[in-house]
């Protein structure tokens, strides 16, 4: 009797399917931290394949939502067109699903002031994904928009076990703390001339409609720890450059900087671009919002760059 059960079993396990998530959008829920937070999950049509795939964290801006980066950053058709998961959680806020932050160490918001544990919430959302759906864990990637950005240098430095590389966009890395256990591959998206995220760093302009501000450190102090920690020469050369124009004619720049001699799979780059504002760069939406956030951009296409980059990287 034990052994018909034990063939049962076997049997079963090998008639029934692994989990797997269809193509399309899934929206889950998990508790963590004593609350019950939730992400949306961009699976491309590649799920089909059987395979497991690549998997891209990406986190919102301060005051935004999952749902509304996911509508302007792009990165579903890119994931649809090269076969990778795109994540999008959601942060912390009063409001469950609105005007939401992360604690990115020194910035944002609600999250900041009740220091929530948005690592370990990342962490568990990668897990709970691979419950769900195969998943390629030597291609685990995050990119963030804003305070997004800053999200994603954090989960970097303080995860770098479980985080190959990362493309931050309008965000420096925020925190005093910096010993990530190994290298980890580094693109940072930000202009010069970004009026909210200074790039110089410094005090910036209160939030719309308050008037609470929050401190930045400068963008390359935040890439000399990177390019430190990944081995990389002090030496950069220009690898890209690019010229372009705001939706009002004022022209816009676009360098892309490498550094030299980095540790393999850890490279360290920079798109420093100027005459932009603190939009994602491809997001023509953006300039209805120019009076607050400068400049839109297409002289790059963050989505487009973010997978560039990720892509060249596995562990």
């Amino acid at each position: 009797m034990h052994i018909h059960a034990l063939a049962l079993a076997l049997l079963a396990a090998v008639i029934t399917p692994p989990a797997r998530l269809s193509p399309g959008n899934h929206t889950f829920t998990l508790r963590h931290g004593d609350r019950t937070r939730a992400y949306i999950v961009h699976v491309p049509p590649a799920a089909t394949d059987g395979r497991a795939l690549p998997i891209l964290l990406a986190f919102h801006g301060g005051g935004g939502e999952a749902a509304g980066f996911q509508a302007y950053a792009g990165l579903d058709a890119v994931a649809d067109r090269e076969g990778f998961l795109v994540v999008y959680p959601y942060g912390t806020g009063v409001l469950p699903r609105r005007l939401l932050t992360w604690n990115a160490g020194e910035c944002c918001g609600y999250a900041m002031n009740r220091n929530v544990d948005d690592v370990g919430f990342a962490i568990a959302v990668l897990d709970d994904v691979a419950k769900r759906t195969p998943v390629d864990q030597s291609r685990t990637w995050a990119t963030g928009h804003s305070n997004g950005a800053m999200m994603a240098y954090r989960l970097a430095a303080a995860r770098a076990d479980r985080i190959s590389a990362i493309v931050p966009v309008a965000g420096a890395y925020d925190l005093a703390l910096f010993n990530p256990s190994r290298p980890v591959a580094v693109l940072d998206i930000h202009s010069v001339d970004d009026p909210r995220a200074l790039y110089d760093g410094g005090l910036g302009p209160p939030f719309p409609g308050t008037n609470v501000r929050s401190s930045h450190r400068p963008v390359m102090e935040g890439l000399e720890r990177w390019r430190t920690r990944n081995g990389c020469a002090a030496v950069t050369h220009v690898a890209e450059s690019r010229t372009g124009a705001s939706p009002e004619g004022a022209k816009q720049t676009a360098t892309r900087l490498v550094w030299e001699g980095c540790a393999p799979g850890a490279p360290v780059e920079h798109w420093k671009l100027t005459g932009v504002g603190h939009g994602w760069p491809g997001n023509a939406q953006a300039e209805v919002r120019e009076s607050i956030i400068g400049p839109a951009t297409t002289v790059i296409n963050a989505a487009e760059e973010v997978w560039k980059f990720v892509s060249r990287v596995r562990r």
